[in-house]
């Protein structure tokens, strides 16, 4: 009953988007598609456009919420993205899960859907020589349609706010560095998944709430239907089954998210993100988090950070599994 009211919830929601380019015509059987909610990310999407492609991505379902950094006519720009646009409340759209879920429900029925952020990059196993096709082919052949990641935030390693802004430069060269280890894993029965906690936000701050802590437990990438529906963004899945990828006694591959947050903007958008209260459920609890990311901590930790060299290594921290692919 939850999932149905949540799939009408996103036809109502649907009266919010303007469709600015659409392109959803080119959309082929066995193509792969992208979904995601964005504001003021033009400096990341020419390289979240390129990593995707690059892995096997043919169309984007892009909502831009109100961007005017140009993202908007960069987006419209791009052969391959259908644009929707809307200035209502990005959190009263269960932030943005109702918009997508309606543009997947109409567009990505039997469709591999990746549905991430602007500042999401989908690694997994062999994922620079395989494209995502071979994956998927694979979860196809042993009858999954759910693929789970973790959420790997990425920093520098000077204070933040003093890494530099060039978008031409590669994400990662500016943000090189992660927490490899200590992270928390605990089984949710209600929701039939793993909760996954840890990292630099919590480390560095929350460590007087840790229940504050984001979850970075994530399920990207689903063979979609239009009887699913994403619950908690994509952290819960309903059906429930989906919400399974990170359960190891299934043996299954998964992969990990790099989170490129922490960019020179990150200072911009907070005091933006802290005065229109969009982005929590309980936006009083973050303003301290808010103050203390403007407040230019740095985040590298000499026990804590790995620097990034690819996937074998997150393979080896256990942070990301082959399972009984390859």
């Amino acid at each position: 009953m939850r999932r149905r009211r949540l799939l009408l919830r996103a036809v109502r929601k649907s009266r919010e988007l303007d469709c600015l380019t659409d392109r959803t015509d080119q959309i082929k059987p066995g193509d792969i598609l992208a979904t995601a909610t964005i504001r003021n990310e033009c400096d990341r999407l020419p390289g979240f456009l390129d990593h995707y492609r690059r892995m096997g991505v043919s169309q984007f379902l892009v909502v831009d919420n109100g961007s005017d950094d140009g993202s908007t006519e960069m987006l419209m720009s791009q052969p391959d993205v259908s644009v929707w646009s809307t200035p209502h409340s990005y959190k009263a759209s269960r932030f943005g899960m109702d918009w997508l879920a309606y543009l997947k429900m109409r567009y990505a029925h039997g469709h591999w859907c990746v549905t991430v952020d602007a500042d999401e990059l989908l690694i997994y196993p062999g994922h620079d020589d395989k494209p995502l096709h071979s994956l998927t082919n694979w979860l196809d052949q042993q009858g999954v349609d759910f693929f789970s990641a973790i959420l790997l935030d990425m920093y520098p390693r000077e204070a933040l706010g003093q890494q530099g802004t060039d978008p031409s430069d590669d994400v990662i060269s500016r943000l090189p560095w992660f927490s490899g280890y200590e992270y928390s894993w605990e089984w949710r029965p209600k929701t039939k998944s793993i909760s996954v906690r840890g990292g630099p936000r919590e480390r560095v701050f929350f460590t007087e709430n840790p229940d504050f802590t984001p979850h970075l437990n994530k399920t990207p990438l689903v063979k979609w239907s239009r009887r699913y529906v994403d619950f908690h963004s994509t952290h819960t899945l309903l059906p429930r089954r989906l919400n399974a990828g990170l359960d190891r006694r299934l043996n299954l591959p998964s992969g990990v998210l790099l989170h490129t947050k922490f960019l020179d903007s990150i200072l911009e958008k907070s005091s933006e993100e802290k005065e229109r209260r969009q982005h929590f459920t309980y936006t009083d609890r973050y303003d301290d988090y808010y103050d203390q990311i403007m407040a230019q901590p740095v985040l590298w930790d000499a026990q804590q950070s790995v620097k990034y060299e690819g996937w074998q290594q997150l393979e080896d921290l256990g942070l990301l599994t082959r399972g009984r692919w390859q």
